[in-house]
């Protein structure tokens, strides 16, 4: 069983594809993580994240960086938009991602082009969402808790970037797939939007079986 959770940052695709690996017995796989990684290399590279060769020359990262807590940081999340914007890097990304899906028993992987690009043949697929504002609050909230010191507005300004980098890029572009069950969190707690996750896949998975 495939799974593919998509969504544009700070949604809690993150927190839905955690869940539903845990309900279902999948390893999960945060294909973001993966760009943050590339974007971060091309940092202590003293590259340039919105120069292709740059970018591209990251994507040789250690394995053990992934495991680095700076890939969490705000910062790197942005960086990470940058790179993706490449065609080589997600060429260069490309593969790794395919692997995981594909391999025995099945996997979940979020992302943002995981349904459309990645896994189209998914069995079940999401597209988890909620409003600008409501994403960069929860985005603010949390780095307080983390005592960074950082106003709403410029997160918010930063959501909206973001945003606009992930769906404008001409190469796999942030989009719901068409048969993607939209997820629009805004209004709900997690523990209700992970129910409505896992109940949906629990029907496409039976209808398909």
């Amino acid at each position: 069983m495939i799974i593919a959770v998509d969504g544009p940052t700070a949604s809690g695709k993150g927190t839905i594809a955690r869940a539903l690996a845990q309900h279902f017995g999948l390893p999960v796989l945060d294909t973001g993580l993966l760009y943050r990684a590339v974007g971060y290399q091309t940092q202590l590279n003293h590259g340039d994240p919105d120069y292709a060769a740059d970018a591209l020359a990251a994507c040789q990262f250690p394995a053990s960086l992934l495991d680095d807590p700076a890939l969490r940081f705000e910062s790197t999340g942005s960086l990470a938009s940058r790179v993706s914007v490449h065609p080589p890097v997600r060429a260069a990304l490309f593969q790794r991602q395919v692997d995981f899906a594909n391999q025995p028993g099945g996997a979940i992987l979020d992302g943002r082009d995981i349904g459309t690009v990645i896994a189209p043949h998914a069995d079940a697929k999401l597209f988890v969402t909620a409003s600008a504002a409501v994403r960069a609050r929860r985005r603010h909230a949390e780095m307080l808790s983390r005592g960074v010191d950082v106003t709403y507005d410029a997160v918010l300004a930063d959501v909206h970037a973001r945003d606009a980098r992930d769906t404008g890029r001409a190469d796999a572009p942030l989009l719901r797939a068409p048969d993607a069950m939209l997820l629009d969190n805004s209004d709900m707690p997690p523990a209700a939007a992970i129910a409505a996750a896992i109940a949906f896949v629990e029907t496409r998975t039976r209808n398909n079986g």
